[in-house]
């Protein structure tokens, strides 16, 4: 199995075992088709793809993490490239916290979703 294909199939069980939700921003996010998503929330197809599922590594594999499912949350496309935007990112328990904090300001996503349902917040993959 190639990295990318088992990658793909973490992502997806962290998705499920996240409720669909991401695990920094608990926003949903859709992972192949856009078009469903925007229709859902009223949203065009370009705002999202902020929404996109991606493979989230808690340790970065530059600092030695590994792709297995304890390493391996979903996050949506938004809140995982801005963590990686600084030259040091944040880990993700911090960067955790500061997306909590900006939410709570309503300064975190630039758009705004129109049916966004309450959930509770996922599990983390450690937390069984």
């Amino acid at each position: 199995m190639t990295s990318n294909s088992r990658i793909q199939i973490l992502r997806r069980k962290a998705a499920q075992r996240q409720g669909g939700q991401c695990y920094y921003c608990h926003f949903p996010m859709w992972e192949s088709d856009p078009g469903v998503f925007s229709a859902r929330f009223a949203l065009s197809r370009r705002a999202a793809l902020h929404f996109r599922c991606t493979a989230e590594h808690l340790k970065a594999r530059c600092d030695g993490g590994r792709d297995i499912a304890e390493n391996i949350v979903a996050a949506c496309q938004f809140c995982n490239g801005n963590r990686h935007r600084k030259k040091l990112p944040k880990d993700a328990a911090s960067y955790a916290n500061f997306v909590r904090s900006r939410l709570q300001q309503g300064r975190w996503h630039p758009v705004k979703l129109k049916h966004q349902t309450s959930q509770k917040p996922p599990e983390s993959p450690g937390a069984r």
